[in-house]
């Protein structure tokens, strides 16, 4: 059974950091990526960061100078470094992770059931 078990969500005051990691499990067909989505309440689900096992990042733009995102292909790990936070980073997170079946073109992802981060004084 494929699983993705997420960790690190909390409650943080502003200007505060948290570290969210993830990792997966039972994915046999190969990972091509993996990534951080998040949706806060009433909007819609938008992405965080994201990587792929080439190493190429792609960050939404609000927070490109105060996230990291990092990948251990071997471990199939992901985690987001989350520095400077605002009120407006509150939101429940996602894990994502990207395959594609071996020896085909088909690919698809599976998602994490989320962690919530809550950024308040």
């Amino acid at each position: 059974q494929v699983q993705l078990v997420e960790s690190g969500g909390d409650l943080v005051q502003p200007g505060g950091s948290l570290r969210l990691s993830c990792a997966a499990s039972g994915i046999i067909d190969g990972i091509y990526a993996m990534g951080w989505y998040r949706q806060a309440p009433g909007k819609q689900r938008e992405l965080v960061a994201t990587i792929t096992i080439g190493g190429t990042t792609d960050y939404l733009d609000s927070v490109k100078d105060r996230f990291t995102i990092s990948m251990d292909n071997a471990k199939k790990t992901v985690s987001l470094e989350m520095n400077s936070l605002k009120p407006e980073d509150t939101a429940v997170y996602y894990c994502n992770v990207g395959v594609r079946v071996i020896m085909s073109s088909f690919r698809y992802s599976y998602w994490g059931k989320g962690t919530p981060v809550t950024v308040s004084s």
